[in-house]
Order: structure tokens, then sequence, then C-alpha cells
């Protein structure tokens, strides 16, 4: 796969997406993203996806404050990925930045980040998702502080927060990201999918009907042939050799 806006490569069974230290156009990064999330759900050699940048920022637009926006934003077609996405945010993720950053399942920064959601200074307001999933990884009351304030945090103040779940050096982060997606990209792949599932769509159901989706996933994996290898390889003492199936 070759775009424009980001660099895509694969390598075992790990796929990387490098956002372009250039300026690009927010609905051209959008329509790139949508193709690019699609092929990666649909290959299944794929069990992690490392999301990052390669400038002084996570991801810059020339066109930000530009009015109209595409159906679907960069943010929701990482968020469409249906397997596990961290991002490592190489530096600053301000405004439609931080919302691509916020669709990633685990967030680890560089500890030369800042985060702020500052889309109200310039009299906007996020359309990508921003209000939605900020609050519920940072709790009601500082995400109404962010969006409404355009604060900018250190990442410190980002782990403080929970915003991210680590900070490293800037020279480590790439190092540090890579022995992350290694160690999610052995276990199951289908168990790390559903593992995801459940807790995504379970956010937005009641504690019941949230344990019955987990339920419905259970049962699903036990029908998968590599929940049968997990099992066998178990009993083998030997590392299991799942093919995503």
């Amino acid at each position: 796969m070759s775009y424009r806006t980001f660099k895509y490569e694969k390598i075992g069974h790990i796929g990387t997406i490098k956002l372009s230290q250039n300026r690009v156009a927010y609905d051209d990064l959008a329509r790139e993203l949508q193709d690019a999330c699609g092929e990666i759900n649909g290959d299944d050699a794929v069990y992690t996806v490392i999301l990052t940048g390669t400038g002084e920022t996570f991801v810059d637009f020339n066109d930000a404050e530009k009015g109209e926006r595409p159906p679907q934003g960069p943010a929701g077609a990482i968020a469409g990925i249906d397997r596990p996405v961290i991002a490592a945010i190489n530096g600053d993720a301000i405004g439609e930045g931080l919302e691509i950053a916020l669709s990633g399942d685990i967030r680890i920064a560089s500890g030369k980040a800042r985060f702020a959601m500052a889309q109200s200074t310039h009299g906007r307001m996020p359309s990508d998702g921003g209000t939605q999933r900020l609050a519920r990884i940072v709790g009601r009351g500082k995400a109404m502080e962010m969006l409404l304030t355009g604060d900018v945090l250190s990442a410190a103040e980002a782990l403080e927060i929970g915003l991210v779940s680590k900070v490293v050096p800037a020279e480590d982060l790439t190092e540090e990201v890579q022995k992350l997606a290694e160690t999610v990209a052995v276990k199951g792949p289908l168990a790390v999918r559903y593992l995801k599932e459940a807790v995504l769509k379970g956010m937005d159901l009641t504690l019941e009907q949230g344990l019955r989706l987990e339920a419905d996933l259970y049962f699903l994996l036990h029908t998968t042939a590599d929940r049968t290898e997990g099992i066998k390889a178990f009993r083998e003492k030997r590392p299991p050799r799942f093919s995503g199936r």
C-alpha cells in the first residue's frame, strides 16, 4: 500500500502507520486512512498496529481551520481498526492531532510531546470524536476543562490524568512501542480482537448487556482454530502457533 499522507509498512504481524512530517490536508488524510484501515482489517496477518508521526508534531494539518469535514475523519478511520492500535505520540498532539491520538487503544508519549484540545480558541469544536473519546478516557470534569480552556498539557500532565499510559524519553519511544507491540502480537490474535470489542462496545452498554456480550464473544472464541491451538500448546508445554482463524 502506498499513500501520500503517511507511510504504511508491515513487518511480521505488526503494521505501522507513520504520519507524514509535512503538513497534510485533513480530507486527504481522512480518505487515505479509511482505505488503509479497511485493508488492515482485511489482512489476517496483521495482529497489532502502531500509529506514530515522523516529525516534530504527531500530525500537522495545513487546513485544520477550514469548514467542511468528510463524513468520517482520520480518528474515526483509526478507531475502526478491529485489532489493537498503539499510538506512539512523538510530538505535539494538538486539536485534530489529539483526536487522532485518542482513537488508539494505548497511548505512549515522548517526554517532549504536548497535548491540547484547542479548537475553541479558534471558534471551532472537535468534529472527529474528540468530545466523546476525551471524556471517556480522562473523565468528564478534566475533559470539559481541556475543551473549554484549550490549555496545553505537558507529557507529564497527560500521564497524570490518564491521557497516556506511559511517558518515555524521545530517543526511546520507538523501541518502547515496538516492544509493546511485539508483546501484544504474540498473544492469540482473535482473543485480543474480541477483548477489544468487548471493552469498547461494553462501555456503551449496561453492565448486564456488557456481560452478555463478553459471554457471547467467549463462546465464539471457543469455536476457533486458535483456541484449539492454544489448548494444545499448553498441554504440550510449547509456544502456541496462532493463525488468526
